[in-house]
Formats: structure tokens, sequence, C-alpha cells
């Protein structure tokens, strides 16, 4: 298990190694050479941003027409919102944000739309922000779909673990409502030994369940608002007696998780597909760009992964080169 969760871990950062952290150069809008497209992603550390960054660059391969730059936002407001600044300054035909906090980065993407800048969010979408595009999903569903298969799975008065990604999230701040209203109103028998933010990180999860573990010596399960934190959760607890069959939830469906699936380490996830997004990302800006669509909204969707069906997911991975 250690080698797949460090094989995952460097095709996750080789697919990053695309990422420019410098400012670019002041240039015109579209000159003939083609478009310039700005891919602002949330940060590296997380394994499902990784996922989508790399599928944006292979995705605007296939337009000769779009030139993308890609940015590590670092999982910090203040990188974001300065990338956004910088992005605007020098003249990008479109921005595609991947935000970290939606009400953080809202001045500033709407600061984009005003300078006529083509503007999409996703992963997540950012409401409230007049004139931009979006693409991505619903991030209830994504936690609903998870919660209703722990209703019959958790056992009857268990003790769990909550972890949350970043406050202000528009996708954990809803995964967390939907597993409120789907699991836990329906589950008054189940006690939350502790609760706490990782924001998306492995390694925050990981120093978080170390202490849990330690304070709790039996967890029925750990409840995730995304897989990264799940299976940081998991290496902190793996091979410690005690805790030998504990369930564990996420959302996402990264190829680490889905190899934890399989293997019976992790409990189900939703898949949230960065190749999907990112194909729709780059024609909805292409589309947008050329004047084929003047707005785009668009959700894509949310299959349950279990062990039943992880074999088919692994496939997928093995097919885009992301498990080798």
């Amino acid at each position: 298990m250690k080698h797949l969760s460090t094989r995952f871990k460097c095709t996750a950062l080789a697919a990053l190694a695309v990422m420019s952290l410098a400012s670019c150069s002041s240039s015109s809008k579209d000159n003939g050479d083609g478009f310039r497209v700005a891919y602002i992603a949330r940060a590296q550390s997380d394994s499902f941003a990784a996922w989508l960054a790399n599928e944006m660059k292979a995705e605007a391969g296939k337009y000769q027409d779009i030139k993308l730059d890609i940015f590590d936002g670092q999982a910090s407001d203040d990188v974001e919102n300065t990338q956004i600044e910088n992005a605007v300054a020098n003249n990008y035909d479109a921005i595609i944000v991947q935000a970290n906090n939606n009400e953080a980065q809202l001045p500033y993407i709407q600061r984009s739309v005003d300078a006529g800048i083509v503007t999409i969010t996703t992963n997540p979408r950012v409401d409230g922000v007049n004139g931009a595009s979006s693409i991505d999903a619903n991030p209830y569903d994504q936690g609903a779909i998870v919660a209703k298969v722990a209703l019959d799975r958790i056992p009857q008065n268990a003790k769990v673990v909550v972890l949350n990604g970043p406050p202000g999230n528009f996708h954990s701040t809803n995964r967390r409502n939907a597993w409120k209203t789907e699991f836990f109103d329906k589950r008054p028998d189940v006690t939350i030994l502790d609760e706490n933010t990782a924001n998306w990180n492995k390694d925050e999860a990981m120093k978080l369940m170390e202490d849990w573990s330690l304070a709790h010596p039996h967890i029925d399960a750990i409840v995730s608002m995304n897989d990264n934190m799940a299976s940081g959760a998991l290496e902190a607890i793996k091979g410690r007696n005690g805790f030998d069959g504990i369930q564990a939830y996420g959302v996402d469906g990264t190829p680490e998780a889905t190899m934890l699936i399989e293997q019976g380490t992790m409990t189900a996830t939703a898949l949230q597909n960065a190749q999907e997004l990112a194909k729709l990302n780059m024609k909805a800006a292409h589309d947008l760009l050329t004047g084929a669509e003047t707005t785009v909204d668009l959700k894509v969707g949310n299959p349950l992964i279990t062990k039943d069906n992880a074999g088919e997911y692994i496939d997928l991975y093995k097919g885009a080169g992301l498990i080798k």
C-alpha cells in the first residue's frame, strides 16, 4: 500500500510540474497567434486539484488556437487573489479560477469580468459573480450519494470523526450539509467524536487523525469531505491495533482512493471526473472566446464508487496514465 501511495504521489507531482509560479509578461489580446488562457489552480498539495490541472493541460493541447498557462494557488487566498490580479493586468483572453475560498476570491473574479475578460469558475463555481460562466459538479449530490451508502453500513451507536475542507468553500460546505441531512439527522445514534478542518490536505488530515486516534481508542468511521483527507487519515492509523475494519468515506474518486476502495481499505466515494471537467472547461473557454456562446453554466455527474465497481475506474485511470 505504501508503494501505491508513493507512486500516486509522484504521478500527481509530475502532473503539476506544468504549473508556472512566475508572473506573466504583459501582452495584448489575441493578435492572430491564438488565445491566452490562465488557469488558477487551487493547490498542488490537493491530489484532485493536481489531477484536474494535468487534465486541463492535456485538453488545452487539443485546441490549436489556445495557449494555457497554469498557476498554483498554494491553497492560499492571498496567492490566488494576486494571481487573478496579475492575469487581468497581463491581458489574458480568458481566466479560469478554481477558488480556494469563494467569498475571498469573488471580488477579484468580478474584476476579471469587469475588465472584459472571459471568466469561468470551476470546482467550485463561485456564486454572486455577475457575468461569469461556471463548470462544476453539485457538491450536495456528491456528499449525499456517499452519505446514503453509509446509512446502512456504519454500525448502530457508531463513533465517527469528520474532516472538512476550507471554511467558506462551496464544495466543503455543501458536502457537509448533505452529510447532516442525509446521514446524521437520520442516525441520531451516531456520535461525532471530533470534527475539524484539514483544508483538503492529506498531511493536515494525518495530523488530526493521529491526535484523534490517541484520544479515542475506538473509531468506527472517517467521514471526509474529500478523498485526499480520507486517505491521509487512513495513513495515520495504518497498522495500528484497534482500527482494523474502520470505514472511510470521501468525495472525488481520485486514483488513490479508488485503489484503496478496491483493496477494501476505504469504503466509498463519489467521482468528480477531472477529465470531464477539463473537457467542458476548455470547450466553454473556446466557445466563449470565439463567440459561439455568451455564457456557459454546466454541471458534471457524480457516480458512486464502491468495491463493487472500483475496478472500472481503475481501468479508466490506467488508460489516462494516472495509475501505472
